[in-house]
């Protein structure tokens, strides 16, 4: 079992506590921006500056996405990501691309004029494929013509719906509610309490995967020793391709996620927390950036809020590129300035989190949720759903459908509503093979399996998981094997390489796909022993694959027609 350093590593700690160590992703970023690459005076420097070790600012340096290589003067980000490749027919776009911008995928032109950085997921799956041209988004099927300057660029909006009275859209439909909650329980002594009970009697759980009761990890915070700092923590790490409802909260409704984090603080008795937002959403990050500083203006931060003798800090830090960084355990890593590797739980993060403090990690949905969950009370988002797992999630659907979008529903929906009556099902001439539940990780499902209801305890038993509740519906012009191929990559490059068999398991699947999804041995290994659920549900994806679509073996797979 991993246990708390001790000794000199304490000392390191405490050291960075007093320090910028969460500026090192930030910094080095810059110094690749001022030259195109990170050398190693750019790192002795950013360490000098940090306390880290050189070694430890050089292990990040080469391990993100972001960071590594050369950059040119234009930049372009292309996403890889499943809703993408399933919107080009299998990834066609990505030699499109390549073609008109004239570089490889992963490298720089000779005369640094632009670089092309494949990644997997930018969040615009409801009108695929994607990129960013530096920071402004490009999405469409004539995605290679608008990098190329032969058509208009544009990126449109989503759809955003609330199917139900909205809670986690509250602020998106027009509630101008924004800090209302928090201005008025910050005077009251009894408010903490309050917030635990009201979120406790609610129900709320985790929106990022994992379903755990927010108040059972709040109360765990608040009675975790010894005294000193508490950190809390919003996952704005969305990377789940196909997913795309933290984005739209984060850049429409920034005020909501921070006045939820605020509570959560209270909550928990901590007086410090970040919001951890991935380097694909640049305006979610601005977004948020603005809402913090507008909320230090207002009063609502900072030293004594609203005279209460509650002192609240909140930063922002922008990650560098690694799907695994959703996961709490290596987005604290990241969040120190470390390279975003998972390590052993227990000690769960409430106990030994952000440097080594007690730490609660919620995600955006979750912690949106929390104001509007406080201010009708808990009893009336407990009605909502099927207890135990109660009130509402907002659902992504990709670009394949007729009517692509985010909408909020109540949980125990049939998928077959939000299918078809949602989304319009697939427009006319197409034909449904299979939608993929929760992300890579989450696993498919057939066309005669959507009476399930929206439940994670259902889908679990059909051997998905729910986790951000993206719905992505794969039609009959990808081919299966590919889908397998495309699976199986983004394993091998998203993993952290900590553990063994998540780290060679990944690379052999990337080599042989096919095979790889047949070896019963191999999977039941990474099912069984890799150290995060990663490296865990890539075998249960796998699986689900073949069995849905007839990945990995010869002849057509098992597929189902659109009822429409």
């Amino acid at each position: 079992m991993s246990r708390p350093p001790t000794g000199a590593s304490v000392e390191g700690l405490e050291r960075r506590r007093n320090g910028p160590a969460h500026r090192v992703l930030a910094e080095l970023r810059s110094a690749r921006a001022d030259h195109g690459r990170i050398t190693p005076d750019d790192e002795r420097a950013i360490a000098a500056r940090t306390g880290l070790p050189v070694a430890v600012v050089h292990g990040a340096a080469r391990y993100y996405t972001d960071l590594r290589g050369t950059q040119g003067e234009r930049h372009v980000r292309l996403c890889g990501g499943t809703a993408c490749f399933v919107a080009s027919q299998g990834g066609r776009h990505i030699p499109d691309v390549e073609r008109v911008l004239g570089v490889r995928a992963g490298t720089c032109a000779p005369d640094g004029s632009v670089s092309l950085q494949v990644v997997h997921c930018l969040g615009y799956c409801y009108t695929g494929p994607a990129a960013l041209d530096g920071d402004e988004p490009r999405a469409g099927a004539d995605l290679a013509d608008q990098l190329a300057g032969l058509s208009t660029p544009r990126a449109p909006e989503p759809s955003v719906r609330a199917a139900t009275a909205p809670v986690v859209l509250r602020g998106i439909q027009g509630d101008e509610g924004a800090w209302e909650v928090w201005r008025a329980l910050v005077a009251d002594d009894r408010s903490p309490r309050r917030v635990l009970e009201e979120v406790e009697t609610a129900g709320l759980r985790g929106r990022g995967g994992a379903g755990f009761p927010a108040a059972a990890k709040w109360r765990a915070l608040s009675a975790a020793g010894p005294a000193g700092p508490r950190y809390v923590v919003a996952n704005g790490d969305e990377g789940d391709p196909g997913s795309y409802a933290d984005r739209i909260l984060m850049e429409r409704d920034p005020s909501g996620l921070l006045e939820g984090l605020a509570l959560a603080a209270l909550a928990c008795g901590a007086t410090t927390g970040f919001v951890y937002v991935r380097s694909e959403y640049p305006r979610a990050y601005e977004s948020v950036a603005a809402a913090v500083a507008a909320a230090y203006t207002q009063g609502h931060l900072g030293r004594d809020v609203h005279g209460s003798g509650i002192d609240l800090d909140l930063d922002v830090v922008m990650g560098a590129g690694s799907y695994v960084a959703g996961e709490e355990t290596s987005l604290l890593h990241s969040l120190a300035g470390l390279r975003a590797t998972v390590r052993p739980r227990p000690p769960y993060p409430v106990e030994y989190g952000l440097l080594g403090r007690p730490t609660a990690v919620n995600n955006v949905e979750t912690l949106s949720s929390v104001p509007a969950v406080v201010r009708a009370g808990g009893a009336a988002y407990a009605a909502r759903g099927v207890p135990p797992e109660t009130g509402t999630l907002v659902v992504c659907l990709n670009e394949r459908f007729v009517r692509p979008g985010a909408y909020e529903v109540e949980l125990g929906t049939p998928l077959r509503d939000i299918v078809f009556g949602l989304g319009g099902g697939l427009p006319r001439g197409r034909r449904l093979r299979a939608i993929q539940v929760g992300g890579p990780l989450g696993g498919f499902l057939a066309p005669d399996q959507l009476d399930l209801p929206l439940l994670d305890s259902a889908l679990t038993a059909a051997g998905v998981t729910l986790g951000h509740g993206s719905l992505l519906a794969v039609d009959d012009q990808v081919d299966p094997d590919d889908l397998l191929r495309h699976l199986w990559e983004f394993g091998a490059s998203e993993s952290c390489g900590t553990c063994t068999p998540c780290r060679e398991g990944t690379r052999r699947g990337e080599r042989q796909p096919e095979a790889a999804a047949r070896d019963d041995a191999l999977l039941d290994v990474m099912q069984t022993a890799s150290l995060c659920p990663f490296g865990r549900r890539i075998p249960v994806a796998v699986r689900s694959l073949v069995r849905v679509m007839g990945a990995g073996r010869s002849g057509p797979g098992p597929g189902g027609d659109s009822p429409r």
